[in-house]
């Protein structure tokens, strides 16, 4: 399951203009610890924007054109959660179709897709490397369900990421650990007697509404089945339709506030063994969003 799934998102001053890439300087930002909290959707979105606009600079600065975003919205953050209990947001936006389909024509479409493709090939791997650094020297994390994931240390995302977090390493690191830990309370959330018998009262409600699923996740496993063969403009006033009914369900039974109590439950405790990750992550996330707010001038 998604991580996304159960729940709903001091001034760098003259070196903003500098190459992105280059090693940050290390400016304070003093985070105390009675300030710490996880970032509001929009505000990460607001540094990824700033983001974009350190990677457009310092591929700029290689000889390369690149353009901001695209950064998904509020309401594309919304999409893909276990349950959908906002009516108005169903209403809307279904089960996301307009943000999957959007997400496709950006994949062939955007100027950042098309023109490193239009490049002769020697320059097209000179703009990768630009860009996402070298595969060869790279960061490695551990996660905490297994595995391990890595990043370039080097390349102007890299370059980006260390300017607005002030350390590439201890972000990353910090950031895959934290963010990593839904394999390992997802499971108990949807054994937990609670949620089950929250569950099937939202089951109850949908069959009493022409709409017979077990689970959330069984409308989700018959997406693609239930709108086959159809437009995209009928796909979406059937999936339109049904998310309305889910939604409604969820707020009669309490389903979407039900998942969100038992994940703070469930993560909260599981966070107590990572707290010092957790404490960075924080940490140098408000850090981030105060430099992203020094670069845009907010």
């Amino acid at each position: 399951m998604a991580a996304a799934c159960l729940t709903a998102g001091c001034s760098a001053g003259p070196a903003a203009t500098a190459n992105s890439e280059a090693p940050p300087k290390r400016d304070t930002v003093a985070i105390s610890d009675r300030e710490l909290r996880d970032l509001t959707i929009p505000e990460e979105i607001e540094i990824e924007y700033a983001e974009y606009a350190l990677v457009k600079e310092c591929m700029e600065n290689k000889g390369f054109s690149y353009w901001v975003g695209p950064v998904a919205g509020v309401d594309a953050r919304k999409a893909g959660r276990y349950v959908i209990d906002d009516v108005a947001w169903a209403k809307k936006c279904g089960y996301g179709r307009p943000f999957d389909e959007a997400a496709e024509k950006e994949r062939s479409e955007h100027p950042n897709v098309r023109f490193p493709n239009a490049l002769p090939r020697k320059d097209r791997i000179r703009y990768n490397t630009a860009l996402n650094g070298d595969y060869n020297d790279v960061l490695s994390v551990d996660l905490p369900a297994g595995g391990a994931i890595e990043t370039p240390r080097s390349g102007c995302w890299a370059g980006a990421r260390a300017r607005l977090y002030g350390d590439l390493e201890a972000w990353f690191k910090a950031k895959k650990t934290v963010t990593s830990l839904t394999p390992l309370y997802v499971p108990k959330i949807l054994a937990d007697e609670r949620m089950k018998k929250t569950v099937g009262a939202w089951s109850r409600c949908m069959e009493e509404a022409g709409r017979p699923f077990a689970s959330p996740d069984e409308i989700r496993e018959k997406r693609a089945a239930n709108t086959a063969g159809m437009s995209s403009r009928e796909a979406q006033a059937r999936e339109v339709e049904l998310a309305v009914t889910e939604a409604t369900c969820a707020v009669r039974t309490n389903l979407g506030k039900t998942a969100r109590r038992l994940e703070r439950e469930f993560r909260s405790t599981l966070l107590k063994k990572y707290a010092k990750e957790n404490a960075a992550y924080q940490r140098m996330g408000l850090a981030a969003l105060s430099r992203a707010r020094d670069l845009t001038g907010e």
